[in-house]
């Protein structure tokens, strides 16, 4: 399965924190970009092991990404 995430800075404590918008509440975080997407591809699959199968279908295709342009 693929699932989009997103990676953000932590300039408070330093670091990666990363999150999978797919599946609500599925947050990891690594000192690395790399060790980041490691720790979030387990946190991801933890989560979808605790996921029932329903539950599971109804979260997969929910989440949709745009990019749009803004005048500031």
């Amino acid at each position: 399965m693929r699932f989009k995430i997103i990676l953000e800075e932590d300039e408070d404590v330093g670091g990666f924190i990363a999150s999978c918008p797919g599946l609500p509440g599925c947050f990891s975080q690594g000192d690395t970009v790399e060790e980041a997407i490691e720790n979030i591809k387990e946190a991801i699959q933890a989560c979808l092991e605790s996921l029932a199968e329903d539950d599971l279908q109804e979260c997969i295709g929910k989440s949709s990404c745009r990019v749009v342009d803004v005048v500031a």
